[in-house]
């Protein structure tokens, strides 16, 4: 029976991880046909046919330190300052956030006097969620656009966003551009950080948007339709993830959310192991949640986009993590009967085929080796495709962040898993999350 048992989670386990390799390789092919397909188009700035009037909000809590190069980069949009609505909301703060994007509103070289833009001190709750919605009250815009306080839009990044959503208004929702990072070169974290965003932009947001026309609302650099955000009732206060909750709720009614991959805009990423985990814990904490949310979807009529983006979701977080747990779980274990083999050969090792542990040897390293070169092949198209991240120095990069940086995610994952649980369980509140702590450029 233990034999069995031991044989089935091999099986399980060996199923899982060449089903996440599938996965990532149907991927990353509709990622090439897409470059290869726009590769060719020469992309003008060419006058629009309309331009909406747009609400530009950016909920800053206690960003002092960033808030000034983000309030200038937005005022300096190429985009005609009568259609722009600017609200800088300094929620909750404590610092000089508020006083530091009035002074850049008043410098003479910035005045816009056609250009509505002001700056509200916040003393509500709900967090980011909290303040898209209190925006969404006082916004005149046609469409709401969103930038994180340390997201410093590229001059045309609002223009290829209305664009974007202009091609087909009635069924473009919302639009989402590529946020790059501008701190990329500060040390090994914000390196390897720097990687897995550029194939999270240019590799996945890519294929699945090319594929399956399904798009993902991201934390910046969006436009979303106010008309629409007030039909469902705006944000979900208090969200983790409100960006995925509300993508969710975008498909689940029918409706698209653009990929407008022209459009970037600079972020900050973090600095130091300690912000960069409670970052990303919050993250998979937010993705559990709207999983768990939506893993209803799966077995009821809905959204086929909804059914695909939920089991895609809990394959990543759930099902994929899960084998490679048990992969290494299996690993250790063989290694570990088999120190005591040598010393004691009654004792056998558990996880093999037949009576040899060869055979399951070569099928791990083959695994294994085969994950290592779709990682480095996907760091490798996706910086090909962004001017100045083709290096060779990236592939040696690529190569140590495999056994490291890439490695933390599992931890977070497990960790993440386990305060959901905790948090249902203990009925306790599981939206408080450690701000990420800014540094100056």
């Amino acid at each position: 029976m233990v034999r069995i048992f031991f044989w089935l989670a091999l099986v399980i386990t060996l199923i899982s991880i060449w089903s996440s390799l599938l996965m990532s390789s149907i991927t990353l092919g509709g990622a090439v046909h897409f470059w290869l397909e726009h590769s060719r188009k020469i992309v003008d700035i060419v006058p629009l046919k309309r331009y909406p009037l747009i609400t530009i909000v950016v909920p800053a809590h206690n960003e002092a330190v960033v808030i000034a190069q983000t309030t200038q980069a937005i005022l300096e949009l190429n985009y005609p300052a009568d259609k722009v609505e600017l609200l800088i909301f300094a929620d909750n703060c404590n610092d000089q956030t508020a006083q530091r994007a009035r002074t850049v509103l008043q410098l003479p070289k910035y005045k816009y006097e056609k250009r509505k833009a002001k700056v509200i001190e916040r003393h509500g709750s709900g967090g980011k969620a909290g303040v898209l919605n209190d925006a969404l009250k006082m916004a005149h815009g046609e469409y709401i656009g969103v930038y994180d306080a340390d997201a410093m839009p590229e001059k045309n990044a609002l223009y290829f966003l209305v664009r974007k959503i202009l091609e087909n208004p009635t069924r473009y929702v919302a639009a989402f551009g590529r946020n790059k990072t501008r701190n990329a070169e500060q040390n090994f974290l914000t390196k390897c950080i720097n990687q897995e965003i550029v194939v999270t932009q240019r590799i996945q947001h890519c294929a699945i948007w090319h594929l399956f026309k399904i798009g993902r609302i991201p934390g910046t650099n969006f436009i979303i339709q106010s008309k629409y955000v007030r039909s469902i009732g705006g944000w979900a206060n208090g969200a983790l993830t409100e960006d995925t909750d509300i993508s969710f709720k975008i498909m689940q009614s029918g409706k698209l959310i653009a990929l407008a991959y022209n459009s970037e805009a600079f972020q900050q990423e973090p600095e130091r192991l300690h912000d960069y985990y409670y970052q990303r814990l919050r993250w998979a904490k937010g993705n559990y949640q709207v999983v768990l949310k939506n893993f209803k979807y799966l077995f009821r009529k809905s959204n086929w986009r909804v059914k695909l983006e939920t089991f895609y979701y809990s394959c990543t977080f759930f099902w994929f993590n899960a084998a490679i747990v048990l992969s290494d779980a299996i690993f250790l274990a063989n290694v570990g009967f088999w120190i005591v083999h040598l010393f004691n050969p009654q004792v056998m090792i558990p996880f093999t085929f037949g009576e040899s542990n060869i055979l399951i040897a070569q099928l791990l390293l083959f695994n294994w080796l085969l994950m290592i070169i779709l990682y480095i092949l996907q760091i490798t198209i996706a910086a090909a495709t962004q001017f100045g991240q083709a290096t060779n120095k990236q592939i040696w990069l690529a190569l140590a962040s495999y056994f490291t940086y890439s490695q933390l995610f599992i931890i977070v994952s497990i960790h993440a898993v386990i305060s959901v649980a905790l948090d249902r369980l203990l009925r306790r509140d599981g939206t408080k999350w450690v701000k990420t702590k800014r540094f100056a450029d």
